[in-house]
């Protein structure tokens, strides 16, 4: 090897990752604290970053629709007053959904307090009605009792036990609810500086790419930079949209077939539809409980207006409303769902998606391209 200046550095570089790797190993707990450090510090600034972008979504479409025509001092104002409308719209939903819910969950709560031991005893004995020509499942059916008072007392034990606990830890709960407080204000200022400034970021990010890499790297840098926007807000907008309608289909439908708790179920459904695949489900599920305390012939027919209702949102309304948005075969959507889910939990089934989307429509392109160079077009 001719060793000149260009590979004696690079021999060098080599040595020094070396090194720190083997101290990296060598001290992974010091490794690992300090990158826990490093995210707590930026933490706020990557949150802002992702509400920034949850909030150009209808912040550019009402610069698009409401300021299509602006000119001079209107024009000015098209940002500021876009951004201020987009907080607004995004409050009322939260404000909108809390006082929906809230009252709902109170006289849920209240109802189910009230009537489950009675509800329990109605189902016992519709179960037993459905089983009266088995007479081994009839009697363990009859055989089945619930020792309310040893329930109860479990229930004020684990209340008692955790309240002494929150007590015993309360400088703790104040610090971390004040951070979270501070990390949600610096968060939500940083958002608002990229939205009412994101053009001239943009330029100076151009600026320091091009500065330090070559215009190829750079164009490729900004291509994948622009189709992964398109995909997220695409995934973010279909995703919301689907949520609504198929919330929207379960309180009509049950509104009109006289079913119990139909707002807080389709208020529900709508908030867990927006997590792919699964959330429905999950809505399922509480609705069912919601309805079974209330009706055990009613909670069956919710299950049957379940699936019909999801048969037609996933061959009617998705594909239209979603459709190639996220541009992911559905086989991969349910890897990306699953992987997501096991390392991020719900945000990472929500990120997934649309971040898989984008490899794959990179490494699509890529095999047509390397396809295209050898001369093979029909397969």
């Amino acid at each position: 090897m001719d060793l000149n200046k260009k590979n004696m550095k690079n021999i060098m570089l080599l040595i020094i990752f070396a090194v720190l790797f083997y101290v990296g190993v060598q001290r992974i707990e010091s490794v690992a604290a300090g990158i826990s450090f490093v995210v707590s510090i930026v933490f706020p600034f990557l949150l802002g970053a992702a509400m920034a972008f949850i909030l150009n979504v209808p912040m550019s479409f009402m610069e698009k629709t409401l300021f299509s025509k602006a000119k001079g001092n209107v024009k000015k104002l098209k940002r500021p007053v876009s951004l201020a409308l987009s907080i607004l719209f995004v409050i009322a939903i939260l404000w909108i959904v809390i006082l929906v819910v809230i009252p709902e969950v109170a006289s849920t709560v209240t109802s189910l307090s009230a009537n489950i031991e009675a509800a329990l005893i109605k189902l016992q004995r519709w179960a037993m009605d459905i089983f009266e020509d088995n007479q081994q499942i009839e009697v363990w059916i009859a055989s089945l009792q619930f020792d309310w008072d040893g329930i109860i007392q479990t229930a004020f034990g684990f209340l008692k036990n955790g309240a002494g606990n929150v007590l015993n830890s309360t400088v703790t709960v104040a610090k971390t609810l004040i951070n979270s407080v501070m990390n949600f204000c610096v968060a939500f200022v940083f958002a608002c500086y990229i939205l009412l400034q994101k053009e001239k970021l943009a330029t100076q990010i151009r600026k320091i790419l091009y500065a330090f890499f070559s215009k190829k790297v750079v164009e490729k840098v900004l291509e994948i930079a622009s189709l992964s926007y398109r995909t997220f807000a695409n995934f973010v907008t279909g995703q919301c949209c689907e949520a609504v309608i198929l919330g929207t289909m379960f309180f009509i439908s049950m509104s009109i077939l006289r079913f119990p708790y139909a707002l807080l179920v389709g208020v529900l459904i709508a908030f867990t539809a927006l997590i792919p695949i699964f959330g429905a489900f999950i809505g399922c599920f509480l609705g069912t409980f919601l309805i079974l305390v209330a009706d055990p012939m009613k909670a069956i027919a919710f299950v049957i207006l379940f699936l019909v209702l999801q048969q037609v949102e996933g061959n009617l309304i998705y594909p239209h409303v979603v459709g190639g948005s996220v541009g992911l075969p559905s086989i991969w959507v349910l890897v990306a769902v699953t992987v997501g889910g096991s390392l991020m939990g719900i945000v990472g089934m929500l990120v997934f998606i649309p971040i898989s989307s984008v490899v794959y429509a990179l490494f699509r392109e890529m095999v047509y391209k390397r396809l295209k160079e050898r001369g093979i077009h029909d397969i």
